[in-house]
């Protein structure tokens, strides 16, 4: 009936509250509360050596941690999610064109920027993949590196000079990162941000990837039931559609915080 016990229909999310800048230490953050699911990502830029196999590009790395105070959570049930978590994002970001990294290189061969993106999963309600790849993204939107001179003196010795000036930085593109979303099969029906007992509900769910333009970048499966190959076409379908959505709502969002710069009251994640 497109009727969910919340009130909700099949496609439709909850109410999401994104606040990007939450803590003062890092090059960018961001903190997403979806209802009882609350993240915090961190990222912070340092300076590291380009891949042997990618010598003009820079890198992301990704570390989550699950603090929640689930009781699933506790001990290797956290552990196994961090990591299913990370390999997950991994593999959304390997995807061509995601984040330009070429444009963190500094110096080919010798020196490029590492993003560390630090995840934290402070309390789990439900859909937390879908409520990460948003805080991701975000945070990437607010990442400030700072611009670097590399000065070369007469014996062919480099040198690094890093910019002291806040202002004179590189921002990021956001425009291909892709965000996660996670369709729910229940019976003969999918739906889209599923609640804790929605979940319990599923046998199989559908991660899917995508871009602001609609592109699906990447698949997975999780759960233990199956999914029939028309089920998938039609989980694909919505997940485009609803992707899409949620991309132009973010984007909303972000260019807001943008325009109100630093006389926007701020919440912090302790709020």
């Amino acid at each position: 009936e497109d009727l969910r016990v919340d009130g909700r229909g099949c496609e439709d999310y909850r109410c999401a509250e994104v606040e990007t800048d939450v803590v003062s230490n890092t090059s960018g953050s961001a903190r997403v509360k979806l209802v009882e699911t609350d993240i915090l990502v961190g990222i912070k830029a340092e300076m590291g050596t380009p891949k042997l196999e990618k010598p003009d590009e820079g890198y992301l790395e990704f570390f989550v941690d699950c603090s929640s105070n689930s009781p699933e959570l506790e001990g290797r049930g956290g552990e196994e999610l961090g990591t299913d978590i990370a390999n997950t994002l991994y593999r959304v970001f390997s995807c061509e064109n995601s984040v330009d990294l070429k444009s963190l290189c500094i110096n080919p061969k010798e020196h490029c920027w590492v993003l560390y993106v630090d995840v934290l999963l402070l309390e789990c309600g439900g859909n937390i993949f879908d409520a990460i790849s948003i805080a991701v993204k975000a945070a990437l939107f607010n990442t400030r590196i700072p611009k670097v001179r590399v000065l070369e003196d007469e014996e062919g010795t480099k040198e690094i000079e890093l910019s002291d000036d806040p202002y004179d930085c590189i921002r990021l593109s956001v425009d291909e990162v892709p965000c996660i979303v996670t369709l729910s099969k229940i019976g003969y029906r999918h739906v889209v941000d599923a609640t804790l007992q929605e979940e319990a509900c599923s046998l199989a769910s559908l991660l899917i990837s995508v871009t602001s333009k609609g592109a699906i970048t990447s698949m997975k499966k999780v759960g233990k039931g199956s999914l029939d190959p028309e089920s998938i076409f039609e989980m694909m379908e919505t997940g485009q559609r609803v992707g899409k959505s949620l991309h132009i709502a973010l984007q909303k969002i972000l260019d807001e915080e943008e325009r109100l710069g630093t006389s926007r009251p701020k919440v912090g994640f302790l709020g």
